[in-house]
């Protein structure tokens, strides 16, 4: 076999394509729909945010998407301004920025994979698989980042340690509890790695007897 063909992998002869259609179909509808998922996200918030103080009562909210930030983000700058944090408007502006266009790579690799009768198939599948990973690593980076770097000068620095705001869960700073959830973006996100690893695994199990035998008529 030419290098490019382990790469590529084998073809599917027209008569086991006709007679075992499912066993072909499973990985290209797994690996499809993960991508299509991990498309939609991009247009749902990822991560939410609940800001409940004495002097709103309803409480504040923020909702995270993977290029933007919406909601009460000025009245919650304002409040952090106090204790010296940075506004939420300067967090990950590279990622944000650079977010459609990665997602979209991403999803063109996952459904790529299709075409690859290989175990290559894996590696451009995998970006795909750890992006909702990645997403929250880069969160929790950058929260721990903003917390943990206060103004000193600012008005009320004095009465508030450093702190590192939960990613998920329920936190405390001075007199203001924060609620952070994860939101529908994020779930269909985790929902295409498991898609991934789905599809992958019926993949090998379309794929792998081919690739062996083509290996063995070598």
């Amino acid at each position: 076999m030419k290098e490019m063909d382990l790469i590529v992998g084998p073809r599917i002869p027209e008569e086991m394509l006709k007679n075992e259609r499912k066993r072909f179909l499973l990985p290209t509808l797994f690996l499809g729909a993960a991508g299509i998922l991990l498309l939609i996200s991009i247009f749902l918030p990822y991560w939410r945010m609940t800001l409940h103080a004495p002097q709103y009562p309803g409480g504040l909210q923020i909702q995270l998407y993977v290029n933007q930030v919406t909601g009460d983000v000025d009245e919650i700058d304002g409040l952090n301004h106090y204790i010296g944090m940075r506004s939420m408007k300067d967090a990950a502006p590279l990622e944000r920025s650079l977010s459609i266009i990665m997602i979209a790579g991403i999803v063109l690799l996952a459904v790529g994979a299709i075409y690859i009768h290989s175990p290559v198939a894996a590696f451009f599948s995998f970006p795909a698989f750890l992006f909702p990973a990645i997403f929250l690593g880069d969160l929790y980076f950058w929260m721990r980042n903003f917390g943990l770097n206060l103004d000193p000068k600012a008005p009320l620095s004095s009465s508030v340690k450093p702190f590192v705001p939960p990613i998920v869960g329920t936190g405390m700073v001075g007199q203001f509890k924060t609620v952070a959830t994860w939101d529908i973006g994020l779930y269909l996100a985790l929902l295409a790695s498991l898609l991934i690893v789905i599809g992958l695994y019926y993949h090998r199990k379309a794929y792998k007897p081919l690739l062996e035998a083509r290996l063995k008529g070598k």
